[in-house]
């Protein structure tokens, strides 16, 4: 049986947990190695297969597969109880139809203390309580509206009480409004702009909840190129005159006029680049992080290759300063817009902003 696609944790979570070898996942998932036949918990010691040879399940059972030898899948007779807890707890949000279900209240079913509980439960999913149970209601929706049915009907079928609140969560859960992803996303638009900067061209792009886009380089063509590459189904344009409330605090940015910026997003990422990108937009202006310190500041020590690979996918440039992540021998590494553009960035703000 596969895992239920309505699970707020990705395969690329599930892949994360698994080259961790978690033990906070053992008994949500085990992963079967189609070249060994084999298929093992997330912690399992054995060595790690390639990423394109392995599948997901949801139990430990794997229809044409043979439990490990080594890490017992089959076993979970040690499952601690407190993750026990925390999967009960996530059956029951999938289950309820009752509105969100307080922290108190998840506590107290639990046997857990709100603090524990809360952190245990992203540990473990990657999102909060309230998040796990924000996606549940959006992937519900999302299954009505792929059916057919009308926004105003599956919106009351996935739980959400009013029009408002749902068009409220609409551009962080869904990207884009209800309708256009009833239509497969089309409709939905992004405005660019290009122009001068300190590190040469930038281009921004937006929709309008927010960026979507931040490059760096020296071809007009080549940044409107990585920007359709990024965005294949989006309706996008140039509008160099109408997008100045996004690239004013940028430019002051880049010129150390504005270390802070706090503008608002309208991207898409898994569990895992969030919590990566919470943790770089934590890094104060003039400091640096190594990948191994933003791995732990996660709560994932041996995530560091992963960390990597979330700054490099990393859209929204500058915004989420992926340029204050270094190597842990102080060097500095690579950077999507290249290094020397990394180097200028960090070198004007080691100088301290401008005053």
């Amino acid at each position: 049986m596969e895992l239920s696609p309505h699970l707020p944790i990705t395969d690329e979570d599930r892949w994360q947990a698994v080259a961790d070898r978690d033990e906070a996942f053992d008994g949500a998932f085990v992963f079967a190695v189609a070249t060994t036949g084999i298929y093992c918990r997330p912690s399992c010691p054995s060595r790690r297969a390639k990423r394109g040879n392995v599948q997901f399940y949801a139990l430990p059972e794997a229809a044409g597969f043979r439990a490990c030898l080594r890490c017992r899948p089959r076993d979970t007779r040690a499952t601690d109880p407190k993750i026990d807890a925390l999967r009960r707890l996530c059956r029951y949000m999938e289950s309820s139809d009752e509105g969100p279900p307080t922290l108190d209240t998840l506590s107290k079913m639990a046997g857990l203390s709100p603090h524990y509980l809360q952190r245990s439960f992203k540990r473990l999913v990657g999102v909060t309580p309230r998040q796990y149970y924000d996606a549940l209601r959006i992937e519900r929706l999302k299954s009505s509206l792929r059916g057919g049915d009308r926004v105003t009907g599956a919106l009351f079928e996935a739980g959400y009480g009013s029009t408002s609140r749902l068009y409220e969560a609409a551009p962080s859960q869904l990207g884009m409004t209800p309708a256009a992803y009833a239509k497969g996303g089309k409709g939905a638009v992004i405005a660019y702009a290009i122009t001068d900067s300190p590190l040469d061209r930038l281009l921004v792009g937006a929709t309008a909840r927010g960026i979507a886009a931040v490059y760096l380089g020296d071809n007009d063509g080549a940044l409107e190129q990585a920007l359709h590459g990024e965005y294949p189904a989006a309706l996008i344009g140039r509008d160099d005159g109408g997008l100045g409330r996004w690239i004013e605090p940028l430019l002051a940015h880049l010129e150390g006029r504005e270390p802070h910026l706090a503008l608002p997003l309208d991207v898409r990422a898994t569990a895992f680049q969030r919590q990566v990108w919470e943790a770089l937009r934590a890094i104060p202006y003039g400091e640096t992080r190594s990948y191994g310190q933003i791995a732990a500041a996660i709560g994932k020590p041996k995530a560091g290759r992963a960390v990597a690979r979330a700054c490099a996918t990393n859209q929204v440039s500058l915004v989420v300063p992926c340029h204050r992540v270094i190597g842990a021998n102080g060097a500095l590494a690579g950077y999507r817009w290249g290094v020397a553009r990394k180097k200028k960035l960090l070198k004007k703000e080691q100088a301290g902003p401008k005053t």
